[in-house]
């Protein structure tokens, strides 16, 4: 039995282990289009989560998290916690600057978005976080305008990063450059 449970957590470690040690770059490298950064809506004045908590929206299509400190002030980071990309949104934001991951339990910065304190302390996060370096997440600046919060993003980050999706993969009509007739 004790066998079968350490095989099934080395099963669920290598799930999540990094395939190889190269860094993938990052989609500015990558980028076909240039970077277009602009304020667009991402939530409603009215959706702003109370001091001390948090909210998902979304802005350019990446997922946001709009984070309000104890204080009242807003903060807008990427909704995606590493390593397993859980939303932060469901985290528990703290007097000190922070937003907590609510399973692994790593702190990143409201201001920076860099990892604040441990990477990945709670539960399973010591052995998830073992396995990956520590990295924070994506802030973005934010703004209310009427009755609508907005972040400013890069327009072009979605379509830079699906740029080269269909290049060398068959798509449903069996083409390999993703166009259609």
């Amino acid at each position: 039995m004790k066998l079968a449970v350490f095989a099934t957590l080395v099963a669920v470690a290598a799930a999540f282990a990094p395939a190889s040690q190269i860094k993938q770059r990052s989609t500015a490298l990558n980028a076909v289009g240039k970077q277009k950064l602009q304020y667009v809506p991402c939530i409603s004045t009215d959706d702003l989560p109370a001091p001390g908590s948090a909210t998902s929206g979304v802005a350019g299509g990446l997922a946001i998290c709009i984070a309000v400190d104890p204080a009242g002030k807003v903060y807008a980071l990427g909704d995606k916690c590493p390593p397993v990309n859980q939303p932060l949104s469901f985290g528990n934001v703290n007097d000190d600057g922070t937003i907590q991951d609510p399973v692994l339990g790593t702190k990143f910065s409201l201001k920076t978005g860099e990892v604040v304190g441990n990477w990945c302390p709670a539960g399973i996060g010591k052995l998830i976080g073992g396995l990956f370096d520590p990295v924070g997440v994506p802030v973005y600046p934010v703004k209310a305008k009427g009755k609508t919060v907005e972040v400013q993003v890069d327009v072009n980050y979605k379509a830079n990063f699906e740029a080269n999706y269909w290049s060398g993969l068959l798509d449903a009509q069996g083409k390999a450059n993703g166009k259609y007739y």
